[in-house]
């Protein structure tokens, strides 16, 4: 069927200055998504998954233009953790501020290197797992980014990393435009972290494709920049093996728009996936977390945890799915997402979703948003905690859920660390 006239348009004027370039296997893979793209167009608000969040800053050829940020003295998320440094300066890498990736103790190698190399194993990995992700809902930035991505780095481990990497991404012009794809492989029994800081370009578009094989461990955890106006569209695709174990978090305070995709693949017995995010906006802040986890193994676990603090107008969107397949018994599924609205004029949009063809599951979803709670906040002054304090006691002790997902406490702190301070700075 042919695309109706918007899409059309839509899509020749993002891609008019864009090409898919490689003459190689990635050259081959990129063309690939382009020609899916072509048949799929760009999202439009009248998508179903796209009801809640207008696309259209995302989709025009232009970003709008988003006004530099000075954090001033304040420390970037994650400085104070041993951590092998890839800065990306307006979504190009800059290897005279990064760190010698070789220190990580992995096979990293940046994507214009790879393109040559015939046997690299990332001709298995690269738009693979977008291409899978791409059903039953299509996730057409996603595919945009595979087609026309020219930066990002190929990591695989191959048993457990000497210490984690760290992606920085520095924000530098008001009008840049950032395409970066990674792809992570774990060899079986391989460990892995990664960590993200950064708002990346006025608007950034970013996909990781993880493949975690059989008994290997990968935990993410980002923090994505506190510049107001930045624009975002993320992907995260995993696939899980068997006792193996996936877990990811997002920090995300600020930004005009986000949009935060996960899709999770379980496709060995026993494995487990963890995605969690706390998310803390006010004023003319959309932020939207949109989930699909697939458990298609026996005894598998997934967990889904999104926290959202909101004032003066701000937008919070959670669409979340658990598809349990045919045979896949004793399935743990849970999913979660709640708000916390500080104000009458901030809204929560929620869509959590179950569909199950096992009969030997344990699955749940539930959605809440409220104020905050006057009989804690009265307790807490009452001994004494001004109130500006007591309400961020609060609102910090709503996020511990999403934030009890990061295994180390560093890290965790550090989150803790920021949260408190974005909340000590929007007192008034």
């Amino acid at each position: 069927m042919a695309l109706p006239q918007a899409k059309t348009d839509a899509l020749q004027a993002r891609t008019a200055t864009l090409t898919a370039q490689g003459t190689g296997w990635l050259g081959s893979a990129r063309r690939d998504a382009e020609a899916r793209l072509a048949a799929m167009g760009l999202p439009g608000k009248r998508d179903e998954y796209w009801r809640y969040t207008d696309p259209t800053s995302l989709t025009q050829e232009a970003p709008v233009p988003a006004a530099l940020f000075d954090a001033g003295d304040e420390a970037p998320a994650f400085d104070g953790i041993d951590a092998v440094k890839l800065v990306f300066v307006d979504g190009v890498f800059d290897a005279a501020q990064s760190d010698d990736p070789s220190l990580a103790g992995v096979e990293i190698t940046h994507l214009s290197a790879a393109d040559g190399l015939d046997i690299h194993w990332a001709r298995e990995l690269y738009g693979v797992l977008e291409a899978r992700g791409q059903n039953p809902v299509q996730r057409p930035l996603a595919t945009l980014n595979t087609a026309y991505a020219t930066e990002g780095f190929l990591i695989r481990a191959t048993g457990k990393a000497a210490m984690p990497i760290s992606f920085l991404y520095h924000h530098r012009s008001e009008t840049s435009d950032a395409l970066i794809h990674h792809c992570i492989k774990l060899d079986a029994g391989a460990e892995l972290t990664v960590l993200e800081n950064g708002p990346g370009a006025a608007r950034f578009t970013k996909v990781m494709e993880v493949d975690v094989a059989d008994g290997a461990r990968f935990h993410h955890i980002r923090a994505q920049g506190r510049d107001h106006e930045r624009r975002a569209a993320t992907h995260v695709f995993s696939r899980i093996g068997e006792k193996a174990l996936f877990k990811s978090f997002t920090l995300t305070a600020n930004g005009c728009l986000t949009r935060n995709e996960q899709i999770i693949e379980l496709v060995g017995d026993d494995g487990v996936a963890h995605v969690a995010g706390a998310a803390v906006g006010d004023g003319t802040f959309h932020h939207d977390d949109t989930v699909f986890v697939t458990h298609a193994a026996l005894r598998c676990e997934s967990r889904q945890v999104f926290k959202k603090v909101l004032k003066n107008g701000a937008v919070g969107v959670f669409q979340g799915k658990i598809l349990v397949k045919q045979g896949a018994q004793k399935t743990d599924g849970y999913q979660i997402s709640q708000s916390l609205l500080l104000d009458g004029d901030s809204q929560f949009l929620a869509k959590p979703e179950l569909e199950i063809y096992a009969d030997d599951v344990k699955c749940s979803h539930g959605s809440t948003s409220g104020a905050i709670d006057e009989t804690a906040l009265f307790y807490l002054q009452s001994r004494g905690v001004p109130k500006r304090v007591a309400q961020s006691l609060l609102v910090l002790a709503f996020l511990a859920e999403a934030i009890d997902e990061i295994e180390d406490e560093t890290i965790a702190e550090d989150i803790r660390s920021r949260l408190e301070g974005w909340l000590q700075r929007h007192e008034h």
